[in-house]
């Protein structure tokens, strides 16, 4: 058995990067891993000290404490470490949207209203300079989402170690996602200074309308697939099938009340397994959400309040709302500017706000998987499912002692050097201050 301390890992692992551009996904590991001594947080909510996590053939073997390594195994030594399971961002444009500002870059969007057929994971490029800068803050899978339009198409979850998009694929086509028509008069207080002319009439109105044409949609895509043979193909009908057979989950994004209402109102039409992405509101209406079982994504936290007689610390609370009402969520960290990187401090901020360290970990792993329907193999750190490690020095939560030391994704140790390290280590090399 040999054995590893993490600075020498980090070292190694540098050293493959250094000096180059494109980070190279990492091999498989031709032994087991035994992590050993460290501050094990499941991600259920148990913390074991003391304990011992071994990886084999990209598996999770053995969890706890008490426990002897395998012959020949790799140990690494985490004595005064925590050891987490892998985080999980739950709805992102990671590799369709490399610059926000840069039109050329951006391939999330898609022409179109009734885009069911279109699939994010075939545009997802895993050559984006943003991926490796979530490795480092210990994301290991994304769920990577299409946008515009009222059915904007499919998302798939990637792990963040790939070569193509093929390799990335960890869940594919998993869910619908459906832009909530505004069922809310919000004037735009820029409109006038922007030159924009809102449209006449009344917006709610045209929200109810358009909220029509998507049942009308869903129904006739009901329909077609009841039937056995087709004289013609259609493919948003054919995209929409796994809805109804419950192996794929609908996705609304919204945030007022009456949009979360019709979502429900969706579930019971069609019996649809639906997930809200937002709801800024949902702590009004928990109840119903826990009794229809249904999860929420919470996009944004550090922001202001959608309304503007909420408390400003709405936001900030939501989640121990949430959580006190027995609403299963999960957090998210949508913010353009952050692009993923500030997951768990986010989670760290709900931490300050009403849940507890262990909760707070839950809604950015275990939570997370078990929304976008991956728990069976990721989420947390137990016997059986896929080795999604992360290793800190500190707290991973708090962004003052979070230094991420090592981090595995299916049982490979893959690099976290990244382009702003790159970046960081040749000018401090142009100005001799390395």
């Amino acid at each position: 058995m040999k054995k590893y301390t993490l600075l020498y890992i980090a070292f190694i692992l540098s050293q493959l990067g250094f000096a180059q551009e494109n980070v190279y996904p990492a091999k498989k590991q031709d032994k087991a891993i035994f992590i050993s001594n460290g501050t094990v947080h499941v991600g259920n909510g148990t913390v074991l000290s003391n304990a011992s996590v071994e990886i084999n053939d990209g598996k999770i073997i053995n969890v706890g404490t008490g426990i002897n390594p395998s012959a020949n195994a790799i140990i690494i030594d985490a004595k005064g470490k925590h050891v987490y399971p892998g985080l999980i961002l739950s709805n992102s444009n990671l590799g369709l949207v490399e610059v926000n500002s840069v039109r050329a870059t951006a391939d999330a969007v898609e022409i179109g209203e009734i885009n069911a057929n279109i699939k994010s994971l075939v545009a997802y490029n895993t050559d984006s300079k943003v991926i490796n800068t979530l490795k480092t803050n210990g994301v290991v899978l994304a769920n990577v989402v299409p946008q515009g339009g009222v059915i904007s198409g499919s998302s798939s979850v990637v792990q963040l170690d790939a070569w193509n998009w093929e390799d990335a694929a960890y869940a594919k086509d998993n869910g619908i996602h459906l832009n909530m028509p505004s069922l809310f008069n919000r004037p735009n207080p820029y409109a006038a200074f922007m030159g924009i002319n809102a449209p006449a009439g009344d917006p709610v109105k045209r929200g109810l309308e358009e909220l029509e044409k998507i049942k009308t949609f869903f129904k006739e895509a009901k329909v077609y697939l009841s039937q056995t043979s087709h004289d013609q193909v259609n493919l948003k009908f054919e995209a929409v099938k796994g809805l109804f057979e419950k192996k794929q989950k609908l996705y609304v994004h919204c945030d007022v009340v009456r949009e979360i209402l019709a979502a429900i109102d969706f579930k019971k039409e069609f019996d649809f397994d639906v997930v809200l992405v937002g709801a800024s509101e949902s702590f009004q209406v928990a109840e119903l959400l826990k009794n229809n079982n249904i999860p929420v994504i919470l996009n944004q936290m550090h922001a202001l309040p959608t309304l503007a007689d909420d408390g400003v610390d709405l936001p900030y609370a939501l989640p121990g709302l949430l959580q006190k009402a027995g609403v299963l969520f999960a957090i998210n960290d949508e913010d353009g500017q952050h692009r993923g990187k500030n997951l768990p401090f986010n989670a760290g901020t709900a931490a300050a706000y009403g849940l507890t360290k262990e909760q707070a970990l839950s809604s950015i792993t275990l939570n997370a998987a078990k929304i976008l329907g991956i728990d069976d193999k990721a989420g947390s750190l137990e016997k059986g499912k896929d080795g999604n490690v992360v290793i800190s020095e500190g707290d991973i939560l708090d962004m003052r002692t979070s230094k991420i030391g090592l981090v595995m994704i299916q049982g490979r140790i893959v690099s976290l050097d990244d382009k702003h390290k790159q970046l960081y280590e040749r000018y401090m090399y142009k100005y001799g201050l390395k």
